[in-house]
């Protein structure tokens, strides 16, 4: 999906919505429990319930290789089941890869030609050859880490050099040598607030996948009083709060109006911004 078939599928749906699949076997509700193929048959029924209120999905890795083999079946059919049904889907693989580029090369291969996949998370801490192999693809978004919603983003994120620069800030200018706005975007959690403004000196055009919305207790407004742009700009991720908001027979339907009250707070957003 290249960035103007991203903008105008925000606008068209008047959303900026990611529903995040961090779908989790203990948490799910108790009618699927002992179902064969739970994982997918819970995805599947989200995915259905919320795909007019979103415009991406994201599987977060961690919860499907936890399941080993069986995981990543259930992760392999939500992908294809998304690609089939719901191809203007933007769909990101939260891996958060990165490693030597031979091992990146590999880590580009399994999420970009084997899964199909529009984008994934990538750790830029080893540098340019750890990030390059995954830029290589045409039309696929490397999604790197620059500001994180977690307590512990502080312990390197904000160090600063002799200079007032933060490393958060380093990691988004240098990145910028290797990709540019139609290929990369940068995480900022949700929580971070203001600190959006300062994402936006050195970064005023790039989209942000933003997680921390909800649960985590970061705000919409402001994130896109600090962070929204001419194009939107911004992806905002919400998973415990939509797929987590019921945990009996209605779990789809209440996540659907989860997400449909998300995207009616993003509509007010976009309808800001003069195109």
């Amino acid at each position: 999906m290249t960035r103007q078939e991203l903008i105008k599928e925000i606008f068209q749906k008047k959303s900026f919505l990611c529903v995040g699949l961090d779908t989790d076997s203990k948490k799910l509700p108790q009618h699927l429990q002992n179902e064969e193929n739970a994982i997918f048959l819970f995805n599947k029924e989200i995915i259905d319930a919320t795909a007019p209120y979103c415009v991406a999905y994201k599987p977060n890795l961690a919860f499907y290789e936890s399941m080993g083999v069986k995981g990543m079946m259930a992760f392999e059919q939500t992908v294809s089941y998304l690609k089939k049904f719901y191809p203007l889907h933007f769909v990101i693989a939260d891996a958060k890869r990165g490693d030597i580029g031979n091992t990146s090369m590999m880590y580009a291969r399994t999420f970009f030609e084997e899964y199909n996949l529009d984008a994934l998370t990538v750790a830029p801490y080893m540098g340019e050859d750890s990030v390059k192999p995954f830029l290589e693809y045409e039309g696929k978004w490397v999604i790197l880490l620059a500001l994180t919603s977690n307590k512990g983003s502080h312990d390197f994120q904000l160090l600063e050099d002799k200079n007032g620069t933060r490393l958060f800030e380093k990691v988004i200018k240098k990145s910028q040598e290797w990709g540019n706005e139609e290929n990369m975007m940068y995480v900022v959690g949700a929580t971070q607030g203001s600190m959006f403004e300062d994402i936006r000196k050195v970064a005023p055009h790039h989209f942000l996948l933003v997680p921390g919305v909800g649960a985590q207790g970061g705000s919409l407004q402001d994130v896109c009083k600090y962070g929204i742009t001419q194009d939107c700009g911004l992806l905002v991720n919400s998973s415990r709060g939509i797929i987590y908001a019921s945990n009996g027979t209605d779990f789809a339907e209440v996540a659907a109006q989860k997400a449909k009250e998300l995207q009616q707070e993003m509509a007010k957003e976009l309808a800001k911004i003069e195109r």
